[in-house]
């Protein structure tokens, strides 16, 4: 059995859609990074999306873990050039109702839909599978990319995976058996 530890980068403090803007993280609660890393388990590997606020969340809470190269698959859904606007501020409305209200094909202008989100994500976690196969994997991402995982465990629609939420600095343990995911726990503050 392998288990993964998604862990959700800390926060931005950003008041916009942040998809692939590579912005920095808030780490400087130190206590609650301490107490995420002691959550986790030891000889658990770290990886984490190769946006900085993810790798500079994974180095804090690696210790002496062995870290993973970074990879771009467990990034940030890319908002195209709805990038690091406010929901209100896209002119078209509509366009972005139905991108989170339908999730599916529907993309922003130069961005991803959340179908290529997930293949992309699940292309990633297969690969980590493939390579450390039974490994205790600590994923460091984000929002959209947990829920990715989130929706393959639950066996739910892409709406239903939305309405769960992922804070920053949270645990989502998902244990993959050889043949279908389960959810151990969704957005755990330790």
């Amino acid at each position: 059995m392998s288990r993964f530890f998604w862990v959700r980068h800390g926060p931005t403090h950003a008041k916009a859609m942040v998809g692939w803007s590579d912005i920095a993280a808030d780490l400087s609660d130190t206590a609650q990074i301490a107490r995420l890393s002691a959550h986790l388990p030891a000889d658990a590997l770290v990886i984490s999306s190769d946006l900085i606020r993810a790798t500079a969340t994974a180095d804090a809470i690696a210790g002496t873990r062995d870290r993973l190269s970074h990879d771009a698959d467990l990034r940030e859904i890319h908002f195209g050039a709805w990038e690091m606007q406010g929901f209100d501020t896209i002119p078209d409305q509509d366009h972005v109702r139905a991108f989170w209200d339908q999730p599916g094909d529907v993309r922003p202008p130069g961005g991803e839909s959340w179908h290529e989100v997930v293949a992309r994500v699940d292309r990633g976690v297969a690969r980590l599978i493939a390579a450390h196969p039974g490994r205790d994997i600590i994923a460091v991402a984000h929002f959209g990319a947990i829920l990715t995982q989130v929706q393959q465990a639950l066996q739910v629609g892409a709406y239903e995976a939305f309405s769960h939420r992922i804070d920053n600095l949270s645990v989502t343990e998902l244990h993959w058996d050889g043949a279908r995911w389960h959810a151990e726990g969704i957005n755990h503050i330790p």
